[in-house]
């Protein structure tokens, strides 16, 4: 039987025991889109959280809750949607807007924070540019807070690449992404779905290499990232204990003066706004897709 460690299956005494011994906390993200027909909507949250209870039960640590609210629908994100998706379903997303995804990244920072936690990881299994924005938020947060806080897309840790090219690679509903679900949690893909190879199609965002998915080298492509991880969170309390650092972020006012401070300036230079402002497709205006291409309210 595995060793739970998520934090919302475990009883009291346990999460504090499992803390004591090991006080590193693992924060997964994602989303509901479509992944193909072959994996569930949820894949993103899945991925990165099964990845994150893999990670905790090699190294230690409590794996928190997924939240499967992220960026999507407005700008470049809305182009693909349209080009890759299309109009035939509806969009199923559990979308917000990139000021709503890392302000809720700020308190659960603060969470980590006021419960002395050494060392945390931010892993996001979903992509597109936010991911450098989860960089950018860490970096500006960490002068701010005692806990060494770590942020990563999931590909970042694949260090071997689906083909063990030496490259960190990840794709969409691809071989990587199904690869990787299928080691994780198989009732979550259906290869028998699928299109028929060369069916022309939208094909709800599959990617055109998924027919190469393999179990096996999803088992592999988890443990490189399991064990690259392990790497991070080493140095992360190798730094703590050197630091010896106080925890200061302790009331949401905590929270919300550093994002008016620090954050809420530079928001319009985060990757994923910037580009969402230079996005040059054009979307028509019957389009689903069109409603927040071009909004304002980021």
């Amino acid at each position: 039987m595995m060793r739970e460690v998520r934090w919302e299956r475990l009883f009291p005494d346990q999460l504090e025991k499992q803390f004591k011994e090991c006080p590193v906390l693992y924060f997964s993200y994602g989303m509901c889109e479509p992944h193909g027909p072959q994996n569930v909507l949820g894949l993103d949250s899945l991925k990165a959280h099964a990845l994150a209870c893999e990670m905790a039960r090699a190294h230690g640590g409590i794996a928190a809750p997924p939240d499967y609210w992220h960026i999507h629908d407005f700008g470049h994100y809305s182009a693909w949607g349209e080009r890759t998706i299309g109009e035939e379903l509806r969009r199923w997303m559990t979308a917000v807007p990139p000021s709503h995804h890392f302000k809720s990244i700020c308190y659960h920072i603060r969470t980590a924070d006021i419960l002395g936690a050494h060392a945390a990881v931010f892993l996001t299994g979903h992509y597109g540019p936010n991911w450098m924005d989860l960089k950018t938020l860490v970096e500006l947060i960490q002068p701010f807070v005692g806990t060494r806080l770590y942020g990563l897309p999931d590909f970042e840790a694949n260090t071997h690449g689906f083909e063990n090219d030496g490259k960190s690679c990840g794709d969409h509903a691809g071989k990587v992404e199904t690869s990787l679900m299928m080691a994780l949690d198989p009732a979550c893909t259906d290869m028998t779905r699928m299109p028929e190879q060369n069916e022309p199609g939208f094909h709800w965002a599959m990617g055109p290499d998924a027919y190469k998915s393999d179990r096996r080298i999803g088992e592999r492509m988890v443990a490189d990232e399991v064990k690259f991880v392990g790497g991070k969170v080493k140095e992360l309390l190798a730094e703590y204990d050197r630091l010896q650092p106080g925890h200061t972020f302790r009331t949401y006012d905590d929270v919300d003066k550093f994002w008016s401070n620090q954050i809420a300036p530079k928001l319009q230079d985060f990757a994923c706004i910037k580009k969402g402002r230079e996005e040059p497709e054009k979307i028509p205006e019957y389009s689903v897709w069109h409603e927040n291409w071009k909004g304002e309210t980021y």
